[in-house]
């Protein structure tokens, strides 16, 4: 039986490649941070201090369908030294001004931009976010990249921690995306036409030119097999597994226009989104809060246990059993808090405080959005 985790930890992300979207988090800190992406001048010049993060924004007071692409969010394009990433949902919301348009923000903002622009359930919303914070922010000056490595986020952390953003492989973006390659062929991040034209392709064949349920389920199983076939590296396990299907749901839940009521995606909205990080003319948001609404329809098509191939050879896909899945939830908390410890093994001081703050956010809104009573674990203390 699949468990309420398919109805919160599944996406993202961020949306989460349909994002391509991974948050698989391997044990070895030390592969973190050998994906770390170079990055670019702070256009602020360095004048970083310590942020004592708030508590994350609660739900608007309008909830409803609404127009999005309005006088007071026009689309601009890139500047030199904006950041975008592999989720095309907050690259669109930062080329539209709902977080600062250079792609770095703080989670509170994060979580706000969401539920504005793509109309993201308040629970869902914060625990992808600070899941992502945690992981791949600065924890001291409170600001995460939504694409690579920047100065923008302030001073690093102390290694074997890092604040490389999005980008970094196996924890926010992973194997597997519809629309961004492996990190095996080098751009995990980019837009990926051959990518998108199968996209495109599997909805001409399964959804009669649209992007539907059906179109998920057969691209979702498609997916994991090229990867398999061709990536020697893959890995679809812990919370890749479940982030690997939000992001094959995320298009039906938050780019079909509000107005509509089929649950189907145009080719045309799905460039606009996907390759343009551009809301399409007149575009509304969904008209009831959502997250990962399908996902066990999506499963359902072709089940897959968590995995990867093994011994660096490809077509040699192994399951892990110790891996978290849907029936097991607080198996992929518990991998995310270990994950953080290998990270952080001694904070100190505004670091620590810090820590131990967003991990209470995210534990907060894990057990609020499973239904699940994960024993909180303090690896740092309480506050």
């Amino acid at each position: 039986m699949i468990s309420k985790a398919f109805v919160v930890l599944t996406t993202l992300l961020f949306s989460f490649n349909v994002l391509s979207t991974s948050l698989a988090f391997p044990n070895d800190p030390e592969l973190l941070k050998r994906q770390e992406i170079e990055g670019t001048s702070s256009s602020n010049g360095g004048g970083f201090g310590a942020v004592n993060p708030p508590p994350p924004p609660g739900p608007p007071r309008f909830t409803g369908t609404k127009l999005v692409h309005d006088r007071a969010h026009p689309w601009k394009p890139l500047r030199k030294g904006d950041e975008r990433g592999p989720c095309p949902g907050m690259n669109t919301l930062a080329s539209h001004g709902y977080i600062s348009r250079d792609g770095v923000a703080s989670p509170s903002q994060m979580v706000t931009a969401v539920q504005e622009g793509l109309n993201m359930e308040n629970q869902f919303a914060i625990f992808v976010t600070y899941l992502a914070h945690l992981m791949n922010g600065n924890l001291v000056t409170d600001l995460l990249s939504i694409g690579g490595k920047t100065r923008k986020t302030g001073p690093d952390p102390p290694p074997p921690a890092h604040a490389g953003g999005f980008n970094v492989h196996g924890t926010f973006e992973g194997d597997g995306g519809m629309t961004r390659a492996d990190a095996f062929f080098g751009d995990n991040h980019s837009f990926n036409e051959t990518l998108f034209q199968k996209f495109v392709d599997f909805s001409n064949q399964y959804g009669d030119g649209y992007y539907n349920l059906t179109v998920a389920g057969e691209l979702r199983f498609q997916r994991l097999q090229d990867s398999i076939a061709t990536n020697p590296q893959f890995s679809f396990k812990n919370v890749r597994y479940f982030t690997g299907y939000g992001e094959s749901a995320f298009p039906i839940n938050f780019f079909v226009d509000g107005r509509k009521t089929d649950r189907k995606l145009d080719m045309a909205s799905a460039r606009s989104f996907f390759k343009d990080m551009r809301f399409p003319p007149d575009f509304h948001r969904t008209p009831k809060p959502s997250s990962n609404e399908g996902i066990a329809e999506i499963f359902g098509m072709h089940p897959f246990l968590p995995g990867g191939n093994a011994d660096g050879k490809v077509n040699n896909f192994m399951v892990d059993p110790a891996s978290a899945d849907f029936t097991k939830p607080c198996v992929l908390y518990e991998d995310i808090v270990k994950t953080l410890q290998g990270l952080y093994p001694n904070p100190t001081g505004v670091l620590k405080r810090n820590l131990i703050k967003n991990l209470g956010f995210l534990h907060s809104s894990l057990s609020a959005a499973l239904g699940a009573q994960c024993d909180q674990l303090f690896p740092y203390g309480q506050l």
